[in-house]
C-alpha cells in the first residue's frame, strides 16, 4: 500500500503523457472487452470510468499542459526594449526649450536586447523540463490512486452485497424453522416459549441486514467519488483475484511512485543550482539608437554594449548556490527516510495479506464446515427430541457469524491485494511476472 506525500508523491512515467494516454487507452479497451451487460457495473468498467471521467485526472492533464507551455519560452532571450527620449534640451538663453535650434538637442529612439549567458539559458530550459516531468509524475500518482481507491470501493460494495444475499437466504431458513417450531408445539412436543426463539432470530437478522445496508450505502457513496453517478448501477461479475508476488514487490520497492518521484524533483534542484552558478558569469545587452536633430544638423546613430559585473559573489551568488545544494541534500535524505518508511509499510502490508489469506482459508475449510456440522447436529438432536431449541438457535447464530465473517475476510483480502497491486505501475509488475 503506498502513501502519497502531497509534496513529494510525484514521478515521471516512462514516457510521460504518452504512456499516460496509452494506459487510458488500454483501460478503455479492457473495459470494452470485459464489459458488463447494459445498465450494470463490472469491476473493469468501474476502473475505465474512473480513468476517463475523474476530475483529478483532468486536473493532472491540465498541469502537464501548463508545464509544457511554460517550457516553451524558458531558454528564449528576454523581449527587446524600446526606449524613447529627448536629450540635451537647453533650459535658458535664446534657445530655451527649443528642440531644433541647438545642435546638441536630439530626439532619440532606441532598441535594447538583453542577452543572458548561455549556461543560464540552458539551466532555465533544464528547470522547465524538470517541471514537466514533475507534472507527469503527479499524473502517474493520481492515476494509480484513482485506480486503487476505485478498486477498493468496488470490492467493498461487492463484499457487502454478497453478505446481504446470504442474509436473505438465512431469512428463508428462518421462516422454515419458525414453521417447524410452531408445528412441533401444535403437536404437543414443545414449550410455548420456544415459539418466540425463531422470531428473535429474525429480529437479529433484520438488525444485521440494516447494518449491512447502511454500510453498502456508504460504499456506494465512496465509489461515486471516483466514478460519479454510475456508482449506483447494480454490480456485475466479481473482482479479480490478483496474484501477489512478495519477491517482485520487494525487488521493485525503489520503483514505488512516491520514491521515484524524487528523481524529477532532484533534476529541478540541480538545474536551479546550475542557474545560480551561471549567475557568476556576466550577462550583456546591446542597444541600437537613432537620434534626430534639427533640420540644419545631421542625424546620428549609436550602439551601446553593457555588461553585468558580478563582483560581489560572496554575498549574492554563492549563498544562492549553497541554498540549492542544501535543498538537494535535504531531498536525498528525505528520499532515504521515505524508502525506509515504505519498506516497513510494504512488509506490514504483505504480512497482513498473508494473514488474511490464511484466515480466509481457515474460515472456509475449517471453521465454516464445523459451524455447518454443529448446526446440522443440533438440528437433528432437536428434531429427535434430544436437544434444546436454544442450543439450535445458538448453533445457527454461530453459523451465520461464520458465513458472514468468511465473506468479510475474503473482501478484506481482495482489498489488500488491490492496494498492493496498484502501488506500482501495472506494466512493471506484468513484465516481471512473464
Amino acid at each position: 500500500m503506498f502513501i502519497w506525500n502531497p509534496h513529494y508523491a510525484l514521478r515521471a512515467g516512462r514516457r510521460g503523457a504518452c504512456r499516460f494516454g496509452l494506459v487510458l487507452t488500454l483501460a478503455g479497451s479492457a473495459a470494452t472487452t470485459l464489459a458488463a451487460p447494459p445498465g450494470f457495473l463490472s469491476f473493469d468498467t468501474a476502473l475505465a470510468l474512473a480513468l476517463h471521467e475523474n476530475p483529478a485526472l483532468v486536473a493532472s492533464a491540465a498541469k502537464i499542459d501548463a508545464a509544457r507551455q511554460a517550457a516553451i519560452p524558458a531558454g528564449a532571450l528576454p523581449d527587446p526594449k524600446l526606449a524613447l527620449g529627448i536629450d540635451n534640451v537647453p533650459t535658458d538663453g535664446t534657445d530655451r526649450f527649443s528642440l531644433t535650434r541647438d545642435f546638441m538637442t536630439m530626439r532619440r529612439i532606441s532598441v535594447m536586447q538583453e542577452v543572458p549567458n548561455r549556461d543560464k539559458r540552458h539551466a532555465r530550459e533544464a528547470v522547465a523540463q524538470g517541471r514537466i516531468e514533475v507534472a507527469e509524475a503527479e499524473a502517474r500518482i493520481v492515476r494509480l490512486t484513482v485506480q486503487r481507491e476505485t478498486a477498493v470501493a468496488w470490492i467493498s460494495r461487492y463484499t457487502l452485497e454478497q453478505q446481504l444475499l446470504r442474509i436473505d437466504a438465512l431469512f428463508a431458513e428462518n421462516r422454515l424453522l419458525d414453521a417447524a417450531v410452531r408445528a412441533r408445539f401444535a403437536a404437543g412436543q414443545g414449550r410455548a416459549d420456544e415459539t418466540v426463539a425463531p422470531r428473535q432470530e429474525a429480529a437479529l437478522l433484520e438488525e444485521r441486514r440494516d447494518e449491512l445496508i447502511a454500510r453498502r450505502e456508504q460504499a456506494v457513496a465512496l465509489l461515486k467519488r471516483w466514478i460519479g453517478a454510475a456508482a449506483e448501477a447494480p454490480l456485475a461479475g466479481a473482482p479479480p483475484d490478483w496474484s501477489i508476488a512478495r519477491d517482485t514487490l520487494m525487488q521493485h520497492l525503489a520503483h514505488h511512485p512516491a520514491l521515484t518521484a524524487f528523481d524529477p524533483l532532484g533534476r529541478v534542484l540541480d538545474a536551479e543550482a546550475d542557474e545560480a552558478q551561471a549567475a557568476k558569469q556576466s550577462d550583456w545587452s546591446v542597444a541600437l539608437s537613432y537620434q534626430q536633430r534639427g533640420p540644419q544638423f545631421s542625424n546620428m546613430a549609436g550602439i551601446e554594449f553593457s555588461f553585468d559585473l558580478p563582483v560581489f559573489t560572496g554575498t549574492r551568488q554563492d549563498p544562492r548556490i549553497a541554498a540549492k545544494r542544501a535543498e538537494r541534500a535535504a531531498l536525498d535524505a528525505e528520499r532515504e527516510a521515505m524508502l525506509r518508511e515504505h519498506a516497513a509499510q510494504l512488509a506490514g502490508d504483505l504480512a497482513e495479506y498473508e494473514r488474511l489469506s490464511r484466515a480466509v482459508s481457515r474460515q472456509r475449510t475449517v471453521l465454516l464446515p464445523l459451524a455447518d456440522e454443529k448446526a446440522a447436529l443440533t438440528l437433528a438432536a432437536w428434531r429427535g427430541g434430544k436437544g434444546s431449541l436454544s442450543d439450535l438457535i445458538t448453533a445457527r447464530r454461530e453459523r451465520i457469524d461464520a458465513e458472514l465473517k468468511a465473506t468479510a475476510l475474503e473482501g478484506e483480502r481482495r482489498q489488500m491485494a488491490a492496494r498492493l497491486h496498484f502501488a506500482y505501475d501495472e506494466p512493471l509488475l506484468s513484465e516481471e511476472s512473464k
